[in-house]
């Protein structure tokens, strides 16, 4: 091989190199990128949640008899049933709107509320579910509950909801006990969230947010969850 041929040779493995380490490093700068924005976005979320003040605790129990539901002030004059995913942007949307009233009625125990907390949309939403069940255990379920939606991120399945990320959600509002986050890494109420979804069969429910009145599916008119109109639904029975 002459030196000229070897001098190429060299220079076309130079490039073949240098090619490859630039693609690299565009490929982990990504990461880096992709990773900071994430952690980003979570503290950004976090942030709705500082100055959060816990409630009073709330006895909670589920009822087999009504799709293992999470049962709060059970004997109440009027029943609202709500079958929520906790990645579901529109039952968001619904909590926006609606959340402080039904919080209301179960604090001045006006309503029983019965909470299906559903998790056909992934993983996140199976250990999401699990963590409110856990910080029901605690008494304080509403307050979960809320601020899941708080910092509920714009996409699905996004990687959000970790079981590091629901502790410290706990954490913001004041559930710091062992009880609590041991019920959140161990999974505890796993098997009550599927027991859950594998109810709305039998309610017929094949989406959410759906919400019943003493039993009747509530269709809401306006295009939107006008607080007005549900108030009105509710105090109609």
């Amino acid at each position: 091989m002459s030196k000229q041929a070897k001098a190429t040779k060299s220079g076309d493995n130079f490039t073949r190199w240098l090619v490859i380490g630039m693609v690299g490093l565009v490929v982990v700068t990504g990461v880096v990128f992709s990773v900071m924005s994430s952690s980003n976005k979570a503290n950004a979320s976090f942030a709705a949640l500082k100055g959060y003040k816990l409630g009073q605790q709330v006895t909670s129990t589920v009822d087999p008899a009504q799709g293992s539901g999470l049962v709060l002030n059970p004997g109440g004059p009027v029943k609202i049933d709500l079958w929520e995913d906790p990645q579901c942007p529109i039952c968001r949307t619904f909590e926006e709107a609606n959340g402080a009233y039904i919080d209301s009625l179960v604090r001045d125990k006006k309503a029983t509320v019965v909470y299906h907390v559903l998790s056909f949309l992934g993983d996140e939403s199976i250990r999401t579910a699990n963590a409110a069940m856990c910080a029901a255990d605690e008494g304080h379920y509403l307050d979960f509950h809320k601020a899941v939606y708080l910092v509920q991120p714009a996409l699905e399945n996004s990687g959000f909801y970790s079981n590091a990320n629901l502790i410290k959600i706990g954490s913001y509002l004041g559930l710091t006990s062992k009880k609590f986050t041991d019920c959140i890494t161990n999974g505890s109420n796993v098997n009550l969230a599927k027991t859950q979804e594998d109810s709305m069969a039998t309610y017929k429910v094949t989406g959410t947010p759906t919400i019943f009145i003493n039993d009747k599916l509530w269709v809401r008119k306006a295009n939107g969850f006008d607080p007005t109109e549900f108030r009105l639904a509710v105090e109609a029975g």
